[in-house]
């Protein structure tokens, strides 16, 4: 979810209750008070890592699947050796497999500051929350159930929460500023990795990374991190619903390319909310009729602005009104121009009805009818409150976590996050907005081996379909290496694994890449 407009974001299988549930390490013992007036410093707990392990077994197409769960914190440390950050993951890792050639796969959600309890939580644990789809979830019991869509028969998964969400947090002298920005991010998120690589004997095996929304900011500059500063070479990312660019990723900043990268999903949502009149038949054939007028109409009236005659206006006005169901008269008023909010808020305000920014299949209430953008994301107050209280329980009930930090699901980061990037073809001074697309560019030229998932939803306004697309195809790569990188589409929203058609596609596609990659 991108920075500055972020709300927040069975019967095949058998898990068995955990066999063993520990902690690694035990606290530290209490320190007795020292003499008067110097108690400070002895009494201030010194950071202790945390580790609680399970086994379990889970079925996957019929077969028995024996594995280890272990969750807790890593302590990370600055070059001066000194505690600066208790870093929460959990793992999942076969039993009786070959390390070296196991495929071990690094995961995370984005924000900046959400946890990876949506992917976890969602679709990529061994256990998953009941999750209604276009409904809200908000009432209990919140259940978990086996997740028949794990990859586990596949390869291991790390999932991390960076510092500031879930259970991580800084320590020591450490400050949360040290850590919340573009680049501080991708360097704790890559020490963490080298770290797990290094304590839990995985150097050795294939390795992937899965980042959602955000995460693909993260993940574009991860890559590259881990390439140029430690040298570990990735097999394949994968990039779920990623957020890449902040300019072209953006409506509403008066960019030419972001406002016409959100159009199309404006078009898909007026057309699932049967706002549009005729309403075409089938949404694929409609989407590609939107995008050649994109490309052929919309976007070269905004480039010309004011240079463009009043029938080139005219003409933009009236296809904007066709795809969108917003009427002529608020597109003009708007100059052309619609950020999302708006645009969720406008489209069905005469039915006092409010859409999804991360999902726009979702519908919730209106507060307020004469309001210009949506008070909330029906997505988000449908969603959260079972995610949230699903891997609370699991985490404490099932794998043993007993931890007094409270789990920050989404700790809204972005409004103290420092979006400047140094990119690999900066020079090393800094550019002012995030775009990683140098860094995946780099990082594919080096290593011409690493192939690249993209996985994106027609619904969602997060991070829209157009804006991810157009990313990829501005990757400064060759023809050649472009046949690396495949993309998927859903009709789903942002989490598009929430979406029972969508399920079961996302988890074929990421096993499918997976084995063409591992080896």
């Amino acid at each position: 979810m991108k920075h500055g407009l972020v709300a927040a974001l069975a019967a095949s299988l058998w898990l068995a209750a955990p066999v063993v549930c520990n902690a690694a390490e035990e606290p530290p013992p209490p320190v007795a008070p020292g003499p008067q007036g110097n108690n400070d410093k002895q009494d201030k707990p010194k950071p202790e890592p945390k580790v609680w392990t399970s086994r379990h077994q889970i079925r996957i197409g019929g077969k028995a699947i024996d594995y280890e769960a272990t969750s807790g914190t890593l302590l990370m440390k600055n070059d001066k050796d000194e505690p600066i950050a208790l870093f929460g993951f959990t793992a999942y890792v076969r039993q009786g497999q070959d390390a070296r050639t196991r495929p071990i796969v690094f995961a995370y959600n984005g924000g900046p500051g959400s946890a990876s309890a949506w992917l976890h939580m969602g679709i990529l644990g061994p256990r998953r929350a009941v999750l209604e789809d276009l409904t809200s979830n908000t009432r209990g019991p919140f259940k978990l159930i086996d997740n028949e869509y794990s990859f586990l028969d596949r390869a291991d998964l790390v999932l991390i929460d960076p510092v500031g969400a879930g259970f991580s947090r800084p320590v020591g002298k450490a400050e949360g500023k040290q850590f919340w920005g573009v680049d501080n991010d991708i360097r704790s998120v890559s020490d963490f990795i080298v770290r797990y690589l290094g304590d839990y004997q995985r150097w050795a095996s294939p390795k992937f990374v899965l980042g959602e929304s955000y995460g693909g900011i993260r993940t574009g500059g991860v890559t590259y991190d881990l390439l140029t500063r430690h040298n570990v070479a990735l097999n394949g990312i994968m990039l779920v619903s990623p957020y890449l660019d902040f300019v072209t990723g953006t409506a509403g900043l008066n960019s030419d390319a972001g406002d016409a990268n959100f159009l199309s999903t404006y078009a898909a949502t007026a057309w699932y909310h049967k706002a549009l009149n005729p309403r075409p038949p089938e949404l694929l054939p409609f989407l590609r009729e939107v995008e050649q007028w994109i490309d052929t109409v919309y976007h070269p009236v905004l480039y010309k602005g004011a240079r463009a005659t009043a029938e080139e206006r005219q003409t933009a006005l009236e296809g904007l009104a066709r795809y969108t169901g917003v009427s002529a008269a608020y597109w003009d008023a708007a100059n052309l121009r619609m950020d999302e909010g708006h645009f969720l808020q406008e489209l069905m305000r005469a039915q006092g009805t409010s859409l999804g920014r991360v999902d726009s299949r979702f519908a919730g209430g209106m507060p307020s009818r004469i309001a210009e953008t949506t008070a909330f994301d029906p997505y988000i107050s449908s969603v959260a409150p079972a995610v949230v209280a699903a891997y609370n329980d699991y985490a404490r009930r099932e794998l043993g976590v007993m931890s007094e930090t409270k789990y920050e699901l989404s700790a809204g980061l972005y409004k103290d996050w420092d979006m400047t990037h140094v990119q690999p073809d900066s020079g090393g001074g800094k550019v002012p907005y995030a775009n990683v697309l140098p860094d995946i560019s780099y990082a594919m030229t080096m290593n011409p081996k690493m192939k690249v998932l993209v996985q994106t939803g027609y619904f969602d306004l997060a991070c829209p379909y157009g804006t991810v697309k157009s990313a990829i195809d501005h990757l400064n790569i060759t023809p050649e290496l472009r046949r690396n990188v495949h993309i998927e589409y859903y009709e789903a929203g942002h989490m598009m694994y929430v979406h029972p058609g969508s399920m079961g596609k996302f988890s074929d596609h990421l096993k499918t890449f997976i084995d063409q990659n591992a080896h």
